[in-house]
């Protein structure tokens, strides 16, 4: 099992454009990102942070619906 790395906000944000999610807006230290699928829309909040904790990417990841080596390949 790959380890989490330990990434700044704008690559993370960076990565998940690539995998087709789109940055609405940024309120204060967050950067809301949106993707469709289907009827369905996934809804991400990334925190503005140099970097984010691990732990932290480790539940954006999940709530992408991407494992960590999937998410890996989007760099």
């Amino acid at each position: 099992m790959t380890k989490v790395p330990s990434l700044n906000y704008d690559e993370i944000v960076r990565a998940l454009e690539r995998g087709g999610w789109t940055e609405v807006r940024q309120r204060g230290g967050h950067i809301r990102l949106h993707k469709r699928l289907g009827e369905e829309t996934l809804k991400i909040t990334v925190p503005a942070h140099k970097p984010v904790k691990r732990s932290t990417l480790s539940h954006i990841i999940k709530q992408a619906r991407l494992d960590v080596e999937a998410f890996i390949k989007l760099f």
